[in-house]
């Protein structure tokens, strides 16, 4: 467990606000800088109709990547509030391994504004225990609760369990990613019934490949749930993903 939080909290609780990107003062808690905002690049359509992908020119509404059209996503996209890149990195960064909690917040009210409307449950994606004892929280599950204050939606950071310790997918490729996410997850013991019927939202930091979250995505689905869709703060996008 992070013995220091409650000294981290009361010194954010005394400082003057400062931009989450660069940690210059700004004129409110989780406001950015000019700098810091201009470079995010915030998410919106022209996008996948399937994934989300963005697109550099508007196909129209109902327009899908052609990885979609070869593989029809089992979930109902992929919802990101800004595109990857070193600056939405950091945050993530600070947030994990920093401890700086009051980011989740920040995250999260910039997730919002693409939380679906019929969403009835947030589900983070978990952690393995080992891996959570070892940092003292999720940084997922942070962000689903300040998500859910914001949207007013149920929150359930234990529905869903990591079973299998999985290795860093970083720099494996798309078949090792899968493998090593395969059979990683479960419903957690007597706990199938509050996903059943609901419109889950899965909250993570960063979607990569999509390994991680199609894995949670079978499971929910197989566990009732009438609908799966991806909620992140910061999605990789490849140069030609939507050309």
């Amino acid at each position: 467990m992070d013995w220091l939080a409650p000294i981290r909290l009361a010194v954010d609780a005394v400082l003057p606000p400062r931009c989450p990107g660069c940690g210059a003062v700004t004129g409110a808690d989780h406001e950015f800088c000019a700098g810091c905002w201009s470079q995010l690049r915030f998410l919106a359509p022209p996008w996948c109709a399937a994934c989300h992908t963005p697109f550099t020119v508007d196909r129209g509404a109902t327009a899908r990547c052609a990885r979609c059209i070869a593989a029809p996503p089992a979930h109902r996209g992929v919802r990101a509030a800004v595109g990857y890149d070193d600056l939405s990195a950091a945050m993530v960064l600070r947030l994990k391994y920093g401890g700086h909690y009051a980011l989740a917040t920040t995250l999260a009210q910039h997730m919002a504004r693409m939380l679906p409307e019929d969403a009835t449950l947030l589900v983070p994606v978990p952690l393995h225990p080992r891996r959570l004892w070892g940092r003292g929280f999720n940084q997922a599950g942070e962000i689903a609760r300040a998500l859910g204050k914001i949207g007013g939606v149920a929150v359930d950071p234990h529905l869903l369990r990591r079973v299998r310790a999985t290795p860093v997918l970083r720099g494996l490729g798309g078949g090792a990613r899968l493998a090593a996410v395969d059979r990683a997850f479960a419903i957690a013991s007597g706990r199938a019934a509050a996903a059943v019927g609901k419109a889950v939202v899965l909250v993570d930091d960063v979607y990569t490949s999509g390994a991680t979250t199609a894995a949670c995505t079978r499971v929910l689905l197989k566990a009732g749930a009438a609908s799966v869709t991806i909620l992140c703060w910061a999605r990789v996008i490849a140069q030609s993903a939507g050309d």
